[in-house]
């Protein structure tokens, strides 16, 4: 069974945001680092991503330029999934859609190394559901990062029914190490924290929708009136709007509670492939600066 003495090499699959961040904290708390992806161009522009949020850091006098170097230095990238097989924890972010993850666990399934621990990065799907999809479920949990990685102090925890004490253990010894703070959450549809916050993000979708108020409006009062730092409908865009509906539909299927379904206008942004800030436009509009509201 695999221990925090010897986890030294931390595969990560998905070199998007949550991948990056990912790889990015890891390789800074001394972890070797797999970043794999199903293309080159994805993990170079994944790496190039790492290298840029990492510049920043030491513009902000928050490492030395050594520091960089040497946790770049410690991050290799590959689009083979075997290349995975030499790590001790593997960290799957990929997209959160539960066919595709499961694909990957079939493909990763022959590549473990013995011992190796499985996590998935899953924001809402149930880990029990995945874990049994694997060959070892008693070696897989959930380690839910939130974004950006490097800013954000806490990780959510999340056993599966099959999760073994040790692994447990093991993978918040980890968390720690890696300078975040472990919550420990059960096995349901969100977890924490999404269950709670998701829900909100939608319902200032249904307010816009019904006219309440206007996208500027709705983002003002919630960061005047309760100190967001960010307005929701911006906040949405920054997520992605397909991840706050691929959780919103989890929600929803999962507990079979009206209050968790997902606003109309949600739905057809998403199917216009106004997705947010990664497609240039969601509530806002990214081609302009400051970005303006899409009407």
């Amino acid at each position: 069974m695999a221990d925090i003495g010897t986890i030294g090499i931390i595969g990560i699959i998905g070199a998007g945001q949550m991948g990056g961040g990912i790889a990015h904290v890891a390789a800074q708390a001394g972890y070797e680092v797999i970043l794999q992806d199903i293309a080159q161009d994805i993990v170079d522009k994944g790496l190039k991503t790492v290298a840029r949020n990492m510049e920043r850091e030491v513009k902000r006098e928050k490492i030395g330029t050594e520091q960089m170097q040497a946790a770049l230095g410690r991050i290799s990238t590959t689009t083979d999934l075997a290349a995975l097989g030499k790590a001790q924890l593997i960290v799957e972010a990929a997209t959160e859609n539960e066919p595709v993850k499961l694909q990957i666990y079939e493909q990763l399934a022959p590549r473990l190394s013995e011992g190796a621990i499985l996590a998935s990065n899953t924001s809402s799907i149930s880990i029990t559901r995945l874990g049994a999809h694997t060959p070892r479920p008693e070696r897989f949990l959930g380690i839910h990062f939130f974004n950006p990685v490097p800013m954000m102090e806490m990780v959510e925890l999340i056993r599966g029914v099959a999760t073994a004490d040790e692994v447990y253990r093991t993978v918040e010894a980890v968390v720690r190490k890696l300078g975040k703070t472990p919550v420990a959450a059960k096995d349901s549809p969100g977890f924490i924290v999404n269950r709670i916050f998701i829900p909100m993000l939608n319902e200032a979708v249904f307010a816009l929708q019904e006219g309440v108020a206007g996208v500027e409006a709705i983002d003002a009062a919630m960061k005047l009136g309760v100190r967001h730092p960010m307005g929701p409908l911006a906040l949405a865009d920054y997520i992605g709007l397909d991840t706050v509906l691929a959780v919103m539909q989890v929600l929803h299927g999962e507990l079979g509670d009206s209050k968790y379904r997902p606003c109309p206008l949600l739905i057809k942004r998403v199917e216009a492939g106004w997705l947010g800030v990664k497609t240039g436009r969601g509530f806002y509009d990214y081609a302009h600066d400051p970005p303006v509201p899409v009407v």
